[in-house]
């Protein structure tokens, strides 16, 4: 069964690629939000997830409330999908004309003196079409990509990102922080790492809207074993009019070291991207795509034998 729920996943997976591509512009669209509602009325485990995290981004808001915002994230979460299906055939101006950006000055004038730049990215937006924007906007994206099953889709995924000029280091095999490490010494490093989720099991305790969550400990570990600079980045939608959308790329302030021993350092510099981020959240709940556990009293309520859905497609993990 779990062969035959694989194959069905990468042929719908190749078919949306090839069909959602083909689709009128709006068709498509409305496609992608009539699955939205669809998911969002079934009210699936993944979805009660959703509320979960959005309830701790709104503590105040009613069931009523919070269900609204739980449409409207679902219906953000499978925009990007639709986003990302139909992306290769974007032009150079449709990629560039959809994107503002906010902040990114201080980056800027790092990559033109040769400086590495570490990004810690929270799981927002399009990632995908920011990505493809940086590289031909700022610097080739150098990042890692979680390993997803089926193992076609994961090839796929690939492939379709390292078509759009970026440079993909697969999370599963080998040794990525060292990988990582070795680019981050080349002049000019553009690297951003989605960091919200801790998928390592070495991740770092952070408080996060007011409670215990755990995340990746890499971005503020490389940005100190190479003198990158680390920078909180959120991406939310854009409303253009006439039913187009575009993305706002946004820098918060570049985290200073702090003085102290290593582990120290990491876990102060990852509490600063984890507070930006929170901020970022608060006011774009709606794309915040995260189906996942996050927060500590969820994994205690699930028991600690369950690690969740990681590395499923469905999760829409894209680092």
């Amino acid at each position: 069964m779990s062969r035959v729920n694989g194959w069905l996943v990468t042929r719908a997976y190749f078919a949306g690629w090839r069909v959602v591509r083909l689709l009128p512009e709006r068709a498509a669209y409305r496609a992608f939000q009539s699955i939205a509602d669809r998911s969002w009325r079934r009210r699936g485990e993944s979805v009660r997830r959703l509320e979960r995290n959005l309830a701790r981004v709104r503590p105040s808001a009613g069931e009523a409330e919070l269900r609204e915002l739980s449409k409207a994230a679902m219906r953000s979460y499978l925009r990007y999908y639709c986003d990302t299906f139909r992306l290769p055939g974007w032009s150079r101006e449709r990629l560039v004309g959809t994107v503002r950006t906010v902040g990114d000055a201080p980056v800027r004038d790092l990559l033109a003196r040769g400086k590495s730049v570490v990004m810690f990215l929270g799981h927002m937006g399009n990632w995908d079409h920011a990505g493809a924007w940086s590289t031909v906007e700022l610097a080739q994206v150098t990042t890692v990509a979680e390993q997803l099953e089926p193992q076609a889709v994961f090839t796929a995924f690939l492939g379709f990102r390292e078509g759009l000029g970026m440079r993909i280091v697969p999370l599963a095999g080998g040794d990525v922080f060292r990988t990582l490490l070795v680019a981050l010494r080349e002049p000019g490093t553009f690297m951003p790492l989605l960091a919200d989720r801790d998928l390592s099991h070495n991740g770092v305790d952070v408080t996060f809207f007011g409670e215990s969550a755990r995340m990746a400990a890499g971005p503020a570990a490389l940005a100190l074993a190479t003198g990158a600079a680390l920078f909180p980045v959120s991406i939310h939608y854009d409303e253009l009019g006439r039913g187009r959308h575009g993305i706002v790329i946004t820098w918060h302030d570049q985290v200073a070291v702090p003085e102290g021993r290593r582990g120290a350092q990491v876990a102060a510099m990852t509490q600063a991207c984890a507070d930006a981020l929170a901020g970022a959240i608060a006011e774009h709940p709606q794309d915040w795509h995260m189906l996942q556990r996050v927060f500590a009293a969820d994994f205690e309520a699930a028991g600690a034998g369950d690690r969740d859905d990681r590395g499923q497609v469905g999760a829409r993990t894209p680092t």
